[in-house]
């Protein structure tokens, strides 16, 4: 088998959580949220038949970029284990005060990832970030004050399996936007539990003035600058590394719904991925 310089290629399945508020909670928030993200995690994977001791995972406090094994199950990772993710996070915010509560961003893509001496490399690590700390995505949970969870996933994520009818979500719970994050710009689609994500106002510049975004301040990451929230490489992708197909016709359930957000750092050069806080 012929093997270039980068090694062997291979795409993996990828996820990327991130919660809302963390920079600017004090000490015992943010020992709180610590502890109960990693159990939500794991309790979502066991539900959803998933090995999470086998993930090759990069955490920072309050969030997790994720590598999964070359034969894990999407189906498995898209509707059961965020359902679960879901319904974990509705649980533990229960008879807690709003500030006390927590809440996720998540994206989950399909894409090439090639280990590297400082975790992953290439273009799926990079659209991961990218999805995870856009505007869109932030301002959807943002717009939804009863929700505890938003999710976005990719276009071959979506395009391959949710909009071939391969899980039990109709397509229409999902809304498809443009994201455009520093030299990145694609699609990805946006599913928020309980809510109909098509009746969400996603145009307002600051629905959510979260000091852990990249435009606040008080954040303990460096605003304005080039890190960014999850994984990162050298050269990002210019486009989606999905089809053009599969968009998502309006929705037509509705109800209630809760923003989140996640730093990381992009090295130009010998490019590893990292999150900072």
């Amino acid at each position: 088998m012929s093997v270039g310089a980068m090694g062997t290629f291979g795409r993996r399945l990828l996820l990327a959580v991130d919660a809302r508020g963390y920079g600017s909670a004090d000490t015992a928030r943010q020992r709180d949220i610590q502890t109960v993200l990693p159990r939500l995690l794991s309790e979502s994977a066991d539900a959803a038949g998933l090995d999470r001791a086998s993930w090759v995972r990069q955490s920072a406090g309050d969030s997790e970029f994720a590598v999964l094994p070359a034969d894990s199950d999407e189906q498995a990772l898209v509707e059961t284990f965020m359902r679960r993710l879901d319904a974990g996070l509705r649980a533990h915010n229960r008879d807690r005060v709003p500030a006390a509560q927590l809440a996720l961003r998540a994206v989950v893509h399909f894409g090439p990832a090639s280990e590297a001496p400082n975790g992953f490399v290439g273009p799926g690590p990079v659209e991961v970030s990218r999805v995870l700390e856009s505007d869109p995505l932030r301002r959807a949970l943002a717009a939804a004050p009863d929700a505890a969870l938003a999710v976005a996933l990719t276009a071959p994520v979506f395009t391959e399996l949710v909009a071939q009818r391969y899980t039990n979500f109709r397509p229409e719970e999902f809304r498809e936007v443009v994201v455009e994050k520093k030299e990145y710009r694609g699609r990805a689609w946006l599913w928020v539990p309980g809510c109909d994500v098509h009746t969400l106002d996603l145009d307002d510049p600051d629905p959510d003035p979260d000091p852990d975004s990249d435009s606040g301040s008080g954040s303990s990451s460096n605003s304005g600058s080039d890190s960014g929230p999850g994984p990162a490489s050298a050269s990002d992708p210019g486009s989606p590394s999905g089809s053009d197909s599969g968009s998502a016709p309006a929705a037509s359930g509705g109800g209630d719904c809760a923003t989140n957000n996640l730093y990381g750092t992009v090295i130009n050069g010998n490019v590893v991925f990292g999150i900072s806080k």
